[in-house]
């Protein structure tokens, strides 16, 4: 079905400009009149690409700047169609314009939002919705962009602290790889010259270069073959549970993803509970953001046994995933009555630990690679050497 782009006139003589989904152009005319609006321009609008993502950012500062347009009291679809045309991110606003014409068609906010799940996640539709049925919209919004700010904040901290030694052993792989197919060569062919028992170091080293010079499809092959069936395990149920249990029992690493993953869960989890959504669709939908299966299968878990009756903090107890002193403040928020204000104060908590987990990871790693670095790069060069060394004291 095409898309129609059309400026009409509404009856107090404001001009407004959006998009519509249509067969004909003969059709957008009858239905802007039939809304009672005047028609100035209809023509065949330039689709945005499909399939973007749009960065969390501009859906941080969308949310903001519409909790701030329905607190002054602004009607729901002028909200909407400001925000469709000042957004930069086309995508955000060719979505913005898709929900306009739902709201407008006689649906509600949360389900035009529904409509879009790669620009509005499960989440923000559900407190989308609990908002609107509660009358609180605008104070839910603004409890949204607050908690997407965090979790993003989260988020770039644990990338971050992963780019710097990815990079770095990335150049150092480049680095050895160049000394083992141009470098060693060269003194290999000058040893060959000479006749002389070359030292253990030595031996070893060109045998690495040979072995690269002969099987690197083999080698290349294999890490490819690697890469994509790691991939092809996160695309498995029982394949990814394996490796990010793995991934959490890294030393240090492990240890940050894992105070990451309880940040997230307890700010999802408090968020959507102040908001009104009821617990066990909170924890369906916290599952589903935990970003480890460990964590997702753990939180199911307990969603389950809450079905059956129980409190939230024996099954997370039980699953040992969690740290105590975690599953103790959910338990004494439960008993209080101020669940979602715990799960506030331990969602705090946990960001600061992310933080000294992050430095802790990158003061740990700086010297490990110097290290590594060092001993490997410094021992290839050292082991070349070593009979130059061999035939000076010869000549002495």
């Amino acid at each position: 079905m095409p898309t129609w782009e059309y400026t009409a006139r509404t009856l107090t003589g404001d001009e407004k400009t959006a998009t519509i989904d249509l067969p004909s152009k003969e059709d957008v005319v009858q239905h802007l009149r039939n809304q009672k609006m005047q028609v100035v321009r209809v023509r065949e609008a330039k689709k945005a690409k499909a399939g973007g993502k749009v960065p969390t950012r501009d859906v941080v500062i969308f949310t903001r700047q519409f909790a701030t347009m329905i607190n002054a009291g602004l009607p729901l679809v002028q909200a909407l169609d400001i925000l469709a045309k000042q957004t930069d991110n086309k995508v955000l606003a060719e979505t913005t314009r898709q929900v306009v014409y739902d709201v407008e068609s006689g649906n509600t906010l949360a389900d035009a939002l529904s409509k879009h799940p790669k620009t509005f996640a499960e989440l923000f539709v559900n407190m989308v919705a609990a908002g609107e049925a509660g009358g609180i919209l605008d104070t839910i919004l603004l409890r949204l962009s607050t908690f997407l700010e965090k979790n993003d904040a989260i988020i770039r901290k644990v990338k971050g602290a992963m780019i710097y030694p990815i990079v770095i052993f990335s150049v150092a792989s480049i680095a050895i790889v160049v000394l083992l197919l141009f470098v060693i060569p060269v003194f290999q062919q000058m040893f060959a010259s000479v006749d002389m028992i070359l030292p253990l170091p030595t031996r070893i080293v060109i045998g690495m270069s040979d072995i690269l010079q002969g099987f690197w499809w083999a080698i290349g092959g294999g890490g490819v073959a690697i890469f994509f069936i790691i991939k092809w395990m996160y695309t498995t149920s029982g394949g990814r549970l394996f490796l990010d249990r793995v991934l959490l029992n890294i030393p240090v690493l492990g240890d940050m993803l894992r105070k990451s993953a309880v940040s997230r869960f307890t700010r999802t989890l408090g968020t959507l509970i102040s908001a009104g959504v009821s617990i066990l669709d909170g924890l369906e939908i916290t599952a589903k953001t935990a970003g480890n299966r460990v964590i997702h299968d753990a939180v199911m878990e307990s969603r389950g046994s809450i079905a059956g009756g129980e409190t939230i903090a024996g099954p997370l107890e039980r699953s040992a995933v969690f740290p105590p002193m975690v599953t103790s403040m959910i338990a004494v928020g439960e008993a209080t009555g101020g669940l979602d204000e715990m799960l506030t104060k331990i969602a705090d908590f946990y960001d600061d630990e992310v933080d000294t987990a992050v430095s802790a990871l990158l003061s740990l790693m700086e010297p490990v690679m110097i290290v590594v670095l060092g001993t490997v790069v410094g021992g290839m060069i050292v082991a070349m050497y070593l009979p130059i060394f061999d035939m000076m004291n010869a000549v002495q």
